[in-house]
């Protein structure tokens, strides 16, 4: 099961009108993982993909990529991959096809989304979340530049991997936990997912796995009604977003 982005940013896509608008934003990805990742990203209708959906980016590496000043999507990381041999998924975690370049295509679940709604107005604020609604792979942390600690979200107090319940966690080749299904992604239910007879706040609640989720990463979202809801706003042109970040200050930003 694949989400779209989160309802509670939907709720803010009617306010991007610009007065004071800007030419384009800056996202700024950086790599703090002992690993290579593959940053991908994937528009919402209607807004172009960036820099061709993906790229790689080794460990202790940042890339730089440019939004236009209303773009809404959603970014995430691709794990383990090896491209070129043929294979699909060729990523253990946020596959795309099998493609270097997810142009458009969303990511394989479970993955950390960050989830983006700009807006071109910069008199008023943009709106981003992280969300495991649909699981973990890799930590990741969001703040605007300048920083200020009201529009900072922070990475994980533990690795959900590695306290993930057996019947969520997800295999690669070696047996190695490389991320964690959300109860919803791993048992389709509706208790779990939100939806029909389950699809209001008041009848949604949280679940033991959705617990997990918020005692390891508090400041995402954690299942579809997590409430109070982890939505940031801020005003900014920039942002930084720190796949598994240790401290993440805005002195590290280096132009790619």
């Amino acid at each position: 099961m694949k989400t779209t982005i989160s309802f509670v940013l939907s709720i803010f896509i009617f306010l991007m009108s610009g007065k004071r608008a800007v030419e384009a934003c800056n996202f700024y990805i950086s790599n703090k993982c002992p690993y290579p990742i593959w940053p991908a990203n994937a528009a919402n209708q209607g807004h172009p993909v960036l820099a061709y959906g993906g790229f790689y980016l080794p460990p202790g590496e940042q890339h730089k990529i440019q939004a236009p000043p209303d773009w809404v999507g959603r970014i995430w990381a691709r794990t383990g991959c090896k491209f070129g041999s043929g294979k699909v998924p060729a990523c253990e975690t946020g596959d795309c096809g099998g493609k270097l370049w997810c142009n458009g295509l969303i990511g394989d679940p479970p993955a950390t989304l960050v989830q983006i709604a700009l807006q071109a107005d910069k008199n008023k604020p943009s709106f981003y979340d992280v969300s495991l609604v649909d699981g973990y792979n890799i930590p990741v942390s969001v703040t605007s530049i300048p920083n200020s600690p009201k529009c900072h979200i922070g990475g994980c107090k533990n690795d959900v991997n590695a306290i993930c319940p057996q019947e969520l966690e997800v295999l690669n080749d070696w047996g190695e936990v490389v991320a964690c299904k959300s109860a919803c992604l791993a048992f389709d239910n509706d208790k779990f997912c939100c939806r029909n007879a389950y699809g209001t706040p008041s009848k949604c609640k949280p679940s033991v796995y959705s617990k997990i989720f918020k005692d390891a990463c508090p400041s995402y979202y954690s299942y579809a009604y997590d409430n109070p809801p982890p939505l940031v706003h801020c005003v900014s042109d920039d942002y930084l977003i720190t796949f598994c970040p240790s401290s993440t200050r805005v002195s590290e930003i280096e132009s790619a």
